[in-house]
């Protein structure tokens, strides 16, 4: 995969996953439970009008759609049917050592929610996929990375 363009900061971020996003209707987020969900959460948002779900890890029985509400992005009670989403996004607290995630498992889970003509999305920090060897393993249309550097001033 090649650098295709930048982008910067928070409002960046979120511009550019809305335009890669495009059409589409439903979106399936796939991540590690706490760690990716705010970041879920923060991305569906962006695309609110849209269908959101979550799943954690490979858990699609523990699979929720998100809600807005006037104070934030929330996870429903119920839980939701991922199937047939136009857009999946794999999130890069998946490719984390301590998950220990299988990417064919992975994949399979995937294949078994993402629309034919579908997107598989990857959507990470400090470049998780590639450190992890994933961009080898999984063939992604699309991945979102972004570098955190901050200060602290006292």
């Amino acid at each position: 995969m090649e650098d295709a363009y930048e982008w910067k900061g928070l409002n960046g971020q979120l511009a550019t996953f809305k335009k890669e996003v495009g059409d589409a209707q439903k979106i399936t987020y796939i991540g590690s439970p706490g760690v990716c969900t705010p970041f879920a959460e923060f991305m569906a948002y962006a695309v609110r009008d849209k269908e959101n779900h979550f799943i954690p890890l490979l858990d699609i029985e523990e699979c929720h759609e998100f809600e807005s509400k006037s104070y934030a992005m929330v996870l429903k009670d119920e839980v939701s049917d991922p199937h047939d989403s136009d857009v999946v996004v794999l999130l890069g607290g998946l490719s984390m050592p301590k998950y220990d995630v299988d990417t064919d498992e992975l994949m399979s889970l995937v294949n078994s929610i993402l629309k034919e003509d579908g997107q598989l999305m990857g959507f990470c920090f400090m470049d998780m996929f590639t450190k992890a060897g994933w961009l080898e393993r999984i063939d992604f249309d699309c991945v979102i990375n972004g570098t955190l550097i901050g200060t602290v001033k006292k």
